[in-house]
């Protein structure tokens, strides 16, 4: 969930910043040509002020307004089995305010510098120590500043409404929206702008934000902020493992995306287990559990019953993800975060009646 918050300017913000950043990094090793040396000339043609220009011409207003509008049609249609999670007015609304957000985008992309050629000729050695700037993506909280008052209007239309399942909406519609509109770019230029489609797709939903936010009550030695920092990086890797684990345990579910192993479930998925991360860590620093008690756990129980998950995979899902957590932690730092896993694992347990649990 989004909430407008203000990042203090200290050394343990600093750092959860650069780690939140590193989330958006153009991963050049997922494309099949990267060892191809032509690749690396196109990648610095299209990262050119001239080639930003085109992507920009190609992504142009009428485009965005199409395809923003066909992936309202496709979310609605996943989503009608909802009785009332959206009326047609407030998915058109929805829809224009995602045209305004994808617009931004655009003009922030088309706005950034170049990479020089000097940079670009070191990119090898030393491609995960760059900036995001390098790669013409803003500063991470620049980036956030700039779309959050279109994002926080865009999240009224389901903070006015008692359905949380609207939130299920917008993410699913950003999801749509973004896949489109990267049909018509070139692989290379997927790559560059795909970052901010990512970012915008998560900051709807995961407080990432928040979490760099709560550091500032945190020194450099604090112990707390250590374990955050540690763990942090490895959000990806823990929801790819958790993701197996379930994937193992239930091959035959089936929603209206398709099983667990559809690819856009999947991707769905590692959303999710990466958001309870980030909500975990957003309890642990602000030594609350009141992100998941009156975020997480409602968003949970309206979406979750409603898109026919069972209790199990629900109570799995938590107990996978908290052990998971866990391991890669040292035995002090376990002590740090167990009654924060254990408490979350309970507030969900004392509510399983709400997800259809009959014991």
């Amino acid at each position: 969930m989004l909430l407008s918050c203000q990042i203090a300017d200290t050394p343990a913000t600093q750092r959860l910043v650069k780690l939140w950043s590193n989330r958006y990094m153009p991963n050049l090793s997922s494309s099949p040509r990267a060892q191809d040396p032509d690749f690396f000339g196109e990648l610095l043609k299209a990262s050119s002020e001239e080639g930003r220009v085109i992507t920009a011409q190609k992504l142009h207003e009428e485009l965005i307004r199409l395809n923003c509008e066909f992936a309202m049609i496709q979310a609605r249609a996943l989503h009608e089995y909802i009785p009332t999670v959206m009326n047609l007015q407030e998915a058109r609304q929805v829809s224009q305010f995602s045209i305004a957000v994808y617009l931004e985008l655009v003009k922030l992309y088309q706005e950034r510098a170049l990479i020089s050629s000097s940079t670009f000729s070191k990119w090898e050695t030393m491609v995960h120590d760059l900036p995001l700037s390098t790669w013409g993506i803003p500063d991470i909280a620049e980036l956030a500043q700039a779309i959050e008052p279109l994002l926080l209007e865009y999240q009224e239309q389901y903070l006015s409404s008692s359905d949380w399942c609207l939130l299920g909406f917008m993410t699913t519609h950003f999801n749509f929206s973004g896949k489109v509109l990267l049909q018509k770019l070139t692989p290379v230029e997927q790559l560059l702008i795909g970052p901010y489609f990512k970012f915008v797709e998560e900051q709807v939903a995961l407080p990432w934000q928040r979490v760099c936010a709560a550091a500032a009550h945190h020194s450099l030695d604090s112990p707390i902020l250590e374990v955050v920092e540690q763990l942090m990086p490895q959000a990806e890797s823990i929801a790819e493992t958790v993701y197996r684990q379930l994937l193992q345990d239930f091959p035959e579910h089936r929603s209206r995306r398709g099983g667990l192993d559809n690819p856009a479930v999947k991707h769905s998925c590692l959303r999710d287990l990466n958001m309870f991360q980030a909500y975990l860590w957003l309890c642990v620093l602000e030594d609350s559990l009141a992100p998941v008690e009156k975020e997480l756990l409602m968003l949970c129980v309206m979406v979750m019953t409603r898109v026919g998950v069972p209790w199990e995979m629900t109570l799995r899902w938590n107990r996978y993800l908290m052990n998971e957590v866990l391991q890669r932690t040292s035995d002090s730092q376990r002590q740090i975060v167990l009654p924060y896993t254990q408490n979350i694992e309970q507030a969900f347990y004392r509510v399983r009646s709400r997800f259809g649990a009959t014991d």
